[in-house]
């Protein structure tokens, strides 16, 4: 079993969840959670993970994205960001590295990402180790550009057209 840490909002108490799901404890106004993640996500009960930030124990990087960069995501990462995003809209690239539109439009996408400062702009590399998420949200070429909004896919940019991704971050921005 693969446990993630999780840690969310400075609290005051001291909670032990029943079940196995996890412990809580506060430290250094932080609380950090021990859960068996995928286990977790099948739970009805989603007030327990709204909010968290989760880092995984087999990932060294954290699973925080912020507003004016664009953040690296894997498998693991990926789904507990979009969640964390609520009604923000999100954007990822799909993209591999040794993909030559990939390669160009990059930096073009990192300066999107300064340009909109309410928008969560994401990396996922379709490597060998994230494949299984690639084939889940149906990547068939890159750079694919998925954009988001309340955990749902609202639009799909295939190839490096920089003016369609900004049309679409645009539309999705504009949409309620």
């Amino acid at each position: 079993m693969a446990l993630q840490v999780c840690c969310a909002a400075p609290r005051t108490s001291m909670i032990q969840n029943s079940g196995s799901q996890g412990i809580i404890t506060t430290k250094q106004s932080m609380v950090c959670v021990a859960v068996d993640y995928p286990q977790l996500m099948k739970r009805k009960d989603r007030r327990l993970r709204r909010g968290l930030t989760v880092k995984s124990s087999s990932d060294a990087a954290a699973a925080v994205a912020e507003v004016g960069q664009v953040t690296e995501v894997t498998k693991d990462t990926f789904w507990p960001i979009v969640e964390a995003a609520g009604d923000k809209t999100v954007v990822v690239d799909m993209y591999t590295q040794w993909c030559g539109p990939c390669k160009v439009i990059a930096p073009k996408y990192q300066q999107l990402s300064e340009k909109y400062d309410d928008v969560l702009f994401l990396k996922l590399d379709c490597n060998n180790d994230n494949r299984p998420l690639a084939k889940e949200l149906g990547i068939k070429v890159v750079p694919t550009f998925k954009i988001l909004k309340d955990n749902k896919i609202v639009k799909e940019v295939t190839g490096a057209k920089l003016d369609d991704l900004v049309t679409a971050i645009e539309n999705a921005r504009s949409s309620t």
